[in-house]
């Protein structure tokens, strides 16, 4: 138990520090998006090329983890738009919104720091994996059924090509696809160019972990805390155990390379819950506390799923 709190600390401790410098001005609120942008948009980009170009990609594509992942996710999200409408009594759009809140995974700026922590660069490559197909799936399901459900919705063919846009445009997708071309030539980097790129991959960790604590000075607890902790409930506790049952339970895959797939199902809500929130003026409230309560509780459940993973 006391190997897992090593895990942990130092990388709610870069959480903490980001919080506490935003919160008490030793660090300018008005950075925190552009050091986001940085990890987003430049620095995960260059980290995927390397390691999916420096692995055997093909190897690491495992349905048997990517299928129970996906499964999971999109369960939390009938299960979560269930719940908000029948138990809170919210309109459609705004049960989508709720359900959206407890199934996008912060993959990129908590998950990757945490899974490398626990397991090392082995977990990468199935990692990535998953976090190549997230947006692409999740957000296409998200707007889909936003569209079906909210009276003022978009034609079905206009929404596939917004969902088309925004994936194509993400700088992940970018670094996924670079890295999946170079392993698939068998690309060999010339020396400066393979340390420009070690480089920058080391460079997500702290910024990603700093940046997200920063982040959360700016959500504030709401009067919908309780739809929110429910939703927190939902992608902390539910998606994971889903994903173990499947995985572990039903498809008999090795603990040691199922557990990349159910720690990474164990992360916190993504940023982008409040992205998609505010896109279609829903469950904006919610989405904030999701995103405020679920990564303060993370600390509690991912620590939890650690010690289960490493039974």
């Amino acid at each position: 138990m006391l190997d897992i709190i090593y895990v942990i600390l130092p990388i709610f401790g870069l959480m903490g520090l980001g919080y506490f410098a935003v919160l008490k001005r030793l660090y300018p609120a008005e950075g925190v998006k552009s050091l986001i942008a940085f990890v987003n948009n430049f620095a995960t980009p260059c980290l995927l090329f390397h390691s999916i170009s420096t692995s055997d990609f093909r190897s690491a594509f495992n349905l048997s983890i990517i299928g129970p992942f996906y499964f999971g996710a999109i369960a939390c999200f009938i299960v979560g738009i269930i719940i908000a409408q029948r138990v809170f009594g919210n309109r459609p759009g705004e049960s989508v919104a709720v359900g959206f809140s407890g199934t996008f995974t912060n993959t990129v700026l908590v998950g990757l720091p945490i899974l490398t922590r626990a397991y090392g660069s082995d977990a990468l490559p199935v990692t990535l994996s998953i976090i190549g197909l997230h947006g692409a799936i999740l957000l296409t399901v998200g707007m889909i059924t936003m569209e079906l459900v909210k009276r003022d919705g978009q034609p079905l063919g206009k929404t596939l090509v917004v969902a088309i846009r925004r994936v194509v445009s993400n700088p992940l997708i970018w670094g996924i696809a670079a890295g999946i071309i170079g392993s698939l030539l068998e690309i060999q980097l010339i020396e400066p160019a393979e340390a420009f790129f070690v480089m920058m991959s080391q460079a997500v960790v702290p910024a990603a972990l700093f940046g997200i604590g920063g982040a959360l000075v700016e959500f504030k607890l709401s009067e919908n805390w309780k739809q929110a902790l429910v939703a927190s409930l939902i992608k902390l506790v539910l998606h994971p155990a889903i994903a173990y049952v499947l995985m572990v339970w039903l498809l008999h895959v090795p603990l040691e390379i199922a557990r990349y797939g159910i720690l990474l199902s164990a992360m916190p809500a993504g940023v982008n819950i409040y992205v998609f929130a505010t896109y279609y003026d829903r469950g904006v409230s919610v989405a904030t506390n999701t995103i405020l309560i679920a990564t303060v509780l993370s600390a509690v459940t991912i620590t939890g799923w650690l010690y289960i993973l490493s039974l």
